[in-house]
């Protein structure tokens, strides 16, 4: 049964302001309620921006408002769980952006949580919802490139190239900064959605370029404790599509050139790649060509920046509302707190991987 309006309530001012609120926006039969953020004044002033009428002095405040149906937690990692947990704790929804959190043992207390609460409890894995990779993923499991053999990812920015762009969350570990979690975890969630099996076994070489960042308080140089480069290598479960299959991933923030999003899954029968753009293409065996896959294009929320991330999060915030608004815990295609922790388990290993230089089996 259809119910008023979903009471949103986000946590966090930066990734919220340009892309979330715009998506949440665009829905019908939503509203962001209230907003909280670490320093106040950024809070008020995004409120003030999109006409949110409640800045919440904190988050424990946002999360036991009796309006705020949904929590959207845009925060750096080291503080996802905590939120999380408070969230579900009062039976809201919640809406956790990646990585999930520091560690496989904290994601799994969310998961044990969210199961308590029976509410809906996902993960911001946008690129799920993007028309080309669900076109991709259809292809796939119909058999049009045969069975799997390979995967690549590469992305690619320059966005945290310049040296003298200051230290923040993202250069601290502890926060839960940089690219193999930033990145890594979509690009794992990706393969695992995709080929519907597990990573079995991974490789990772993570890198550190620019190791001081100026630190804007202090006006001080700061050692960078994060990767800004990740070079990843895996082995997958043997599944439907699957068969000895391996993957690679070369991720970074520091590499000037052509902005890329971009992923490659080569078959026995062919190729699909899919790029930032939401082109679609195809090769199949002995043509030594990529032949265009007609997609439509996804729309996008009015006030969001060109990007896959934007229009992923306007198809995904219209999905999650929905579904909301008829009270249901689960939304088709939707990473759930239990795809998070996986992605999580991935990551502690890729780590743990780097550290000995050996392959790591899960």
């Amino acid at each position: 049964m259809k119910k008023a309006p979903v009471g949103i309530g986000i946590v966090g001012t930066g990734f919220a302001r340009t892309t979330q609120i715009p998506g949440f926006r665009d829905c019908m039969g939503a509203k962001i309620v209230a907003i909280a953020s670490g320093r106040r004044e950024r809070a008020e002033a995004v409120a003030k921006e999109f006409g949110i009428e409640h800045v919440a002095d904190d988050w424990q405040e946002l999360v036991q408002r009796n309006d705020v149906d949904l929590v959207s937690i845009v925060t750096p990692p080291a503080t996802h769980m905590e939120i999380t947990l408070a969230a579900l704790e009062q039976r809201k929804a919640v809406l956790c952006e990646k990585p999930m959190a520091l560690s496989a043992d904290q994601s799994a207390r969310m998961v044990e949580k969210a199961k308590a609460a029976g509410v809906l409890a996902l993960i911001d894995h946008e690129l799920r919802f993007l028309n080309s990779r669900r076109t991709m993923r259809g292809m796939l499991q119909t058999g049009a490139i045969g069975g799997v053999r390979h995967c690549n990812y590469v992305f690619r920015s320059d966005y945290r190239a310049l040296p003298d762009r200051p230290w923040d969350w993202w250069s601290d570990a502890q926060m839960g900064g940089g690219t193999l979690g930033a990145i890594g975890s979509h690009v794992i969630d990706s393969f695992r959605w995709m080929l519907d099996t597990e990573i079995s076994k991974t490789l990772g070489l993570l890198s550190t370029h620019i190791k001081q960042r100026i630190d804007k308080a202090s006006g001080e140089a700061r050692p960078v404790a994060t990767d800004d480069e990740a070079t990843l290598l895996f082995r997958f479960a043997d599944g439907q599509l699957t068969q000895d299959a391996t993957g690679s991933a070369s991720l970074s923030v520091v590499e000037s050139g052509k902005y890329e999003n971009r992923l490659e899954i080569y078959g026995t029968k062919g190729a699909l790649m899919v790029e930032e753009t939401g082109e679609l293409w195809r090769s199949p065996t002995g043509s030594g060509v990529w032949r265009p896959v007609q997609v439509d294009q996804d729309h996008m929320a009015q006030g969001m920046r060109e990007s896959s991330w934007s229009r992923g999060f306007t198809a995904f915030a219209v999905a999650m509302c929905d579904a909301m608004q008829f009270g249901k815990t689960t939304v088709k295609d939707a990473a759930t707190f239990e795809d998070g922790h996986r992605v999580q388990v991935v990551l502690d290993a890729i780590r743990e991987s780097n550290e000995s230089g050996c392959w790591v089996e899960l």
